[in-house]
């Protein structure tokens, strides 16, 4: 095949028009090169799916600890969970804390 016969190909005379390397040269600077690429976009999204998911973890926590907060408005359950939690007595008490070994012999 000479020259001539490759130039004349289809293939290579699509390719060897010049728009068609315009755009093929502009879609990989787009894609790959330039600072908003796809490649950056594709992480950028990770990133904002992986904090989104983290939002929606804290604002039910938020919620969780809302509910706590509010159960210990009424007094018994605020010195039960202060005993629960916290080891605490009062002055006149003693508290025993009995620990079960999970071990199985």
């Amino acid at each position: 095949m000479t020259f001539k016969q490759f130039r004349n190909n289809k293939v290579v005379k699509f390719f060897s028009n010049r728009y068609v390397i315009i755009l093929l040269l502009f879609l990989i600077w787009m894609l790959f090169i330039d600072e908003n690429s796809y490649i950056n976009h594709r992480e950028l999204d990770k990133e904002i799916n992986k904090l989104e998911k983290s939002n929606e973890y804290y604002r039910s926590e938020m919620e969780h600890d809302k509910k706590i907060i509010k159960n210990l408005e009424d007094p018994d359950s605020l010195e039960k969970f202060a005993r629960e939690e916290y080891k605490m007595k009062r002055k006149d008490e003693d508290i025993y804390i009995i620990e079960f070994d999970s071990i199985n012999k």
